[in-house]
Protein backbone atom coordinates (compact mmCIF):
# COMPACT_ATOMS: atom_id res chain seq x y z
CA UNK A 1 0.00 0.00 0.00
CA UNK A 2 1.18 3.48 -0.69
CA UNK A 3 3.19 5.48 2.11
CA UNK A 4 1.30 9.26 1.17
CA UNK A 5 -2.91 9.06 2.43
CA UNK A 6 -5.15 8.53 -0.78
CA UNK A 7 -8.63 9.26 -0.04
CA UNK A 8 -10.72 5.51 -1.08
CA UNK A 9 -14.26 4.82 -1.91
CA UNK A 10 -16.92 4.24 0.45
CA UNK A 11 -17.34 1.01 -0.74
CA UNK A 12 -14.00 0.01 -1.21
CA UNK A 13 -14.09 1.34 2.89
CA UNK A 14 -16.90 -1.42 3.61
CA UNK A 15 -15.14 -3.76 2.12
CA UNK A 16 -11.75 -3.36 3.88
CA UNK A 17 -13.64 -2.84 7.28
CA UNK A 18 -15.39 -5.94 6.42
CA UNK A 19 -12.15 -7.59 5.88
CA UNK A 20 -10.26 -6.84 8.91
CA UNK A 21 -13.57 -8.12 11.22
CA UNK A 22 -13.54 -11.23 9.78
CA UNK A 23 -9.51 -11.06 9.69
CA UNK A 24 -9.67 -10.42 13.65
CA UNK A 25 -12.26 -13.11 14.28
CA UNK A 26 -10.09 -15.72 12.03
CA UNK A 27 -7.37 -14.37 13.98
CA UNK A 28 -9.24 -15.28 17.26
CA UNK A 29 -10.11 -18.65 15.99
CA UNK A 30 -6.62 -19.06 15.33
CA UNK A 31 -5.07 -18.11 18.64
CA UNK A 32 -7.48 -20.24 20.69
CA UNK A 33 -6.47 -22.94 18.43
CA UNK A 34 -2.83 -22.63 19.65
CA UNK A 35 -1.15 -25.10 21.79
CA UNK A 36 0.93 -23.86 24.87
CA UNK A 37 4.45 -24.87 24.05
CA UNK A 38 4.96 -27.03 26.97
CA UNK A 39 1.66 -29.38 25.77
CA UNK A 40 2.95 -30.18 22.23
CA UNK A 41 3.88 -34.00 22.09
CA UNK A 42 5.48 -35.13 19.22
CA UNK A 43 6.63 -34.26 15.88
CA UNK A 44 2.95 -33.88 14.33
CA UNK A 45 1.87 -31.48 17.16
CA UNK A 46 4.90 -29.66 16.71
CA UNK A 47 4.07 -29.17 12.98
CA UNK A 48 0.35 -27.81 13.82
CA UNK A 49 1.61 -25.60 16.24
CA UNK A 50 4.00 -23.92 13.48
CA UNK A 51 1.66 -23.76 10.82
CA UNK A 52 -0.73 -21.63 13.44
CA UNK A 53 1.83 -19.97 14.21
CA UNK A 54 2.68 -18.96 11.18
CA UNK A 55 -0.79 -18.15 10.29
CA UNK A 56 -0.89 -15.70 13.00
CA UNK A 57 2.02 -13.88 11.95
CA UNK A 58 0.31 -14.22 8.38
CA UNK A 59 -3.44 -12.64 9.77
CA UNK A 60 -1.27 -9.92 11.73
CA UNK A 61 0.50 -8.49 8.69
CA UNK A 62 -2.68 -8.14 6.99
CA UNK A 63 -4.77 -6.45 9.66
CA UNK A 64 -2.06 -4.01 10.48
CA UNK A 65 -2.06 -3.07 6.36
CA UNK A 66 -5.75 -2.74 6.46
CA UNK A 67 -5.99 -0.32 9.74
CA UNK A 68 -3.13 1.64 8.38
CA UNK A 69 -4.81 1.68 4.80
CA UNK A 70 -8.03 2.85 6.64
CA UNK A 71 -6.49 5.23 8.62
CA UNK A 72 -4.64 6.82 6.05
CA UNK A 73 -7.87 7.13 4.54
CA UNK A 74 -9.36 9.01 6.96
CA UNK A 75 -6.74 11.56 7.08
CA UNK A 76 -6.65 12.31 3.61
CA UNK A 77 -10.56 13.06 3.51
CA UNK A 78 -13.22 12.14 1.05
CA UNK A 79 -12.10 11.54 -2.95
CA UNK A 80 -12.56 14.89 -4.81
CA UNK A 81 -14.81 16.23 -6.39
CA UNK A 82 -13.03 18.45 -9.64
CA UNK A 83 -10.51 15.54 -10.26
CA UNK A 84 -10.31 12.22 -11.20
CA UNK A 85 -9.79 10.08 -7.20
CA UNK A 86 -11.25 6.56 -6.35
CA UNK A 87 -14.65 6.75 -6.65
CA UNK A 88 -14.45 8.57 -9.30
CA UNK A 89 -16.39 7.84 -12.71
CA UNK A 90 -14.63 9.31 -16.03
CA UNK A 91 -15.00 9.42 -19.40
CA UNK A 92 -12.24 9.04 -21.07
CA UNK A 93 -11.03 9.48 -24.70
CA UNK A 94 -8.27 6.70 -26.06
CA UNK A 95 -5.41 7.39 -28.19
CA UNK A 96 -7.41 5.46 -31.01
CA UNK A 97 -10.61 8.25 -30.79
CA UNK A 98 -12.66 5.19 -29.08
CA UNK A 99 -14.58 6.84 -25.78
CA UNK A 100 -15.57 4.68 -22.67
CA UNK A 101 -16.87 5.63 -18.94
CA UNK A 102 -14.86 4.05 -16.44
CA UNK A 103 -14.99 3.76 -12.77
CA UNK A 104 -11.55 3.85 -10.46
CA UNK A 105 -11.70 1.39 -7.81
CA UNK A 106 -9.96 0.81 -4.80
CA UNK A 107 -10.24 -2.87 -5.72
CA UNK A 108 -11.68 -5.65 -7.92
CA UNK A 109 -14.19 -7.95 -6.51
CA UNK A 110 -15.26 -9.01 -9.41
CA UNK A 111 -14.94 -9.07 -13.37
CA UNK A 112 -16.12 -5.53 -14.13
CA UNK A 113 -15.30 -3.79 -17.71
CA UNK A 114 -15.92 -0.48 -16.58
CA UNK A 115 -13.69 -0.51 -13.10
CA UNK A 116 -10.28 0.02 -13.48
CA UNK A 117 -8.55 0.11 -9.88
CA UNK A 118 -6.20 2.63 -8.44
CA UNK A 119 -3.11 1.08 -9.12
CA UNK A 120 -3.36 -0.13 -12.55
CA UNK A 121 -1.18 1.72 -15.20
CA UNK A 122 -4.52 3.60 -16.77
CA UNK A 123 -5.84 4.29 -12.77
CA UNK A 124 -2.49 5.69 -11.66
CA UNK A 125 -2.06 7.60 -14.58
CA UNK A 126 -5.76 9.03 -14.17
CA UNK A 127 -5.69 9.97 -10.57
CA UNK A 128 -5.42 13.56 -9.84
CA UNK A 129 -6.30 14.83 -12.86
CA UNK A 130 -9.27 17.36 -14.79
CA UNK A 131 -11.02 17.44 -18.02
CA UNK A 132 -9.08 18.26 -20.71
CA UNK A 133 -5.91 16.45 -19.42
CA UNK A 134 -4.16 14.00 -20.99
CA UNK A 135 -2.61 11.36 -19.70
CA UNK A 136 0.54 8.69 -20.59
CA UNK A 137 0.26 5.11 -19.63
CA UNK A 138 2.18 1.92 -20.19
CA UNK A 139 -0.69 -0.48 -21.90
CA UNK A 140 0.21 -4.26 -22.64
CA UNK A 141 0.73 -3.57 -25.95
CA UNK A 142 3.61 -0.42 -25.08
CA UNK A 143 2.33 3.35 -24.31
CA UNK A 144 -0.85 4.80 -24.82
CA UNK A 145 -2.25 8.25 -24.33
CA UNK A 146 -6.23 8.75 -22.91
CA UNK A 147 -7.74 12.12 -22.60
CA UNK A 148 -10.10 13.01 -19.52
CA UNK A 149 -13.17 13.86 -21.66
CA UNK A 150 -15.44 14.36 -18.25
CA UNK A 151 -16.24 13.38 -14.60
CA UNK A 152 -19.41 11.84 -12.95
Amino acid sequence: MSSEPAPISETARHALEQELADLHEERRAVAAAQRDPDEVGDRADEADALQRSDELQRLDHRIAAITTRLKRASVAGPPPADRVGVGSTVTVRFGDGAVQTLQIGETAEELDEMLVTADSPLGRALLGHRPGDTVHYEAPEGPETAIVVSLG
